[in-house]
């Protein structure tokens, strides 16, 4: 028994084929708004790749620039067909090449699908991108003078002002680290030759941060160096003026704006395959009302137009036994293909 079963007359099977037509075209539109969401998240995440460790996190952009460039080609193409199906005439040619098109489109949204799921489900990966990609770049920032690594000092000074951070996870993280270039330290100073002889590693660190950490809103002057020492300012307690720097950690505030991003475009992917699963059901009724139709040469005659033949347990059941055919047609012809060679063989 068929599936979810409908009658069409004439009107209706043209006002079915008109409201396809104009959704498939709209539907252009919105693979073409998935394509430049796609591209937009692809620059915005090559604008900071020197801060990520991998590339993972670009398999989304490429899959969204893949997706609305598919569906600018599939829904033209349906456009078409929908178009000619008010026509007997050209229908015709459209007829033995509807069934294989409505597999695709299928296929097409289980895909879209699973690609708006991406946006939703890759956050975690891109958080250790970020965690390791910030920490490393942080530990060139002060190879000014190193071909390949001149820029991060300025990659990094940027990305603190913009986003209102301070470090990975916080200006602490800078104390860990020697972001002063040697170029700039003198080494026949006391107190440098000092801090450099009570770290094992033998780096010159400081409790203090770059510039870009300060905040602009906080009511005195920025406090960049000696950040733990209280006696070293006046009416200071690093305890209490933590506002005088950005308190967030980049990693955070960069996680957030993708997060917020990813999910905007996650949504409007999905908002997009609920549309295009509408088109391919509503194509599949106009394609089940026309081959239904008893007299062709009678066009206001009525049909049945239906979602699946037989119910699902039944059509599940037919599938399974088609990949087992199948499966089977190929194990008879590699049999017949190693009996054929024996004899040559002999």
């Amino acid at each position: 028994m068929a599936l979810l079963k409908v009658k069409f007359d004439q009107k209706k099977r043209v006002k079915l084929a008109q409201g396809l037509w104009l959704m498939n075209w709209l539907s252009v539109l919105a693979g073409i708004i998935i394509f430049g969401l796609g591209l937009f998240l692809k620059i915005e995440l090559r604008k900071r790749s020197d801060l990520m460790d991998n590339s993972e996190s670009h398999f989304v952009p490429n899959s969204l620039i893949g997706m609305g460039v598919l569906s600018c080609v599939f829904n033209s193409l349906a456009g078409k067909i929908c178009y000619d199906a008010l026509d007997p005439a050209k229908y015709a040619k459209w007829k033995p090449w509807l069934k294989p098109y409505l597999a695709v489109c299928v296929l097409f949204n289980t895909v879209l699908f699973l690609v708006a799921l991406c946006c939703f489900l890759l956050l975690g990966s891109l958080e250790s991108t970020l965690a390791h990609g910030l920490k490393n770049g942080m530990k060139f920032y002060r190879d000014t003078d190193t071909p390949g690594r001149c820029f991060m000092k300025k990659t990094i000074d940027t990305l603190q002002i913009e986003f209102k951070c301070c470090g990975n996870n916080g200006f602490r993280d800078w104390f860990e680290i020697q972001w002063i270039s040697n170029r700039y330290l003198d080494f026949s100073s006391k107190e440098v030759k000092d801090r450099i002889k009570s770290n094992v590693d033998g780096r010159y660190l400081v409790d203090g941060v770059p510039f870009s950490c300060c905040n602009p809103s906080s009511p005195r002057p920025c406090i960049q160096y000696q950040l733990t020492n209280n006696s070293a300012h006046y009416s200071y307690d690093h305890q209490t003026e933590e506002l005088n720097l950005w308190v967030r950690g980049c990693r955070a505030a960069l996680l957030s704006y993708y997060s917020s991003l990813m999910n905007s475009v996650g949504a409007v992917t999905l908002l997009v395959w609920l549309f295009e699963v509408t088109i391919t059901i509503g194509l599949r009724y106009l394609h089940t009302a026309l081959e239904g139709v008893a007299n062709p040469e009678d066009p206001e005659c009525e049909s049945e137009g239906w979602l699946l033949e037989k119910s699902i347990p039944e059509t599940w059941k037919a599938f399974l036994e088609s990949v087992k055919k199948l499966g089977k047609g190929n194990q008879v012809e590699a049999e017949g293909v190693d009996a054929g060679q024996a004899p040559e063989a002999g």
